[in-house]
């Protein structure tokens, strides 16, 4: 992993980002990580990271990230837009 982050500073950098816009884009795509795991669930999300709730939440609005997408994200489809794939698995189980 440590060959993949250099790989990717050395790429970053060599692209012209900065380092406040790769701070902000490493920040935004851990939290947007960790809430994923928890279903949106900010007060869990926030322990994880070990930051107070209502710091997570101030974080969450300066980096312009919607709960509410992160939510929506992981919802099941309607039965009528499930592919025939998941009929299929569930029909094995």
């Amino acid at each position: 992993m440590k060959r993949e982050l250099e790989s990717l500073v050395a790429q970053m950098h060599s692209s012209g980002v900065t380092y406040d816009e790769a701070v902000r884009e490493f920040k935004r795509r851990f939290i947007l990580e960790v809430l994923s795991r928890h279903r949106g669930n900010q007060c869990k999300a926030a322990v994880e990271l070990g930051m107070h709730r209502n710091t997570l939440s101030r974080t969450i609005s300066e980096l312009d990230i919607d709960p509410a997408q992160v939510r929506i994200g992981l919802k099941r489809p309607p039965r009528s837009e499930r592919t025939d794939a998941n009929a299929a698995v569930r029909i094995a189980r």
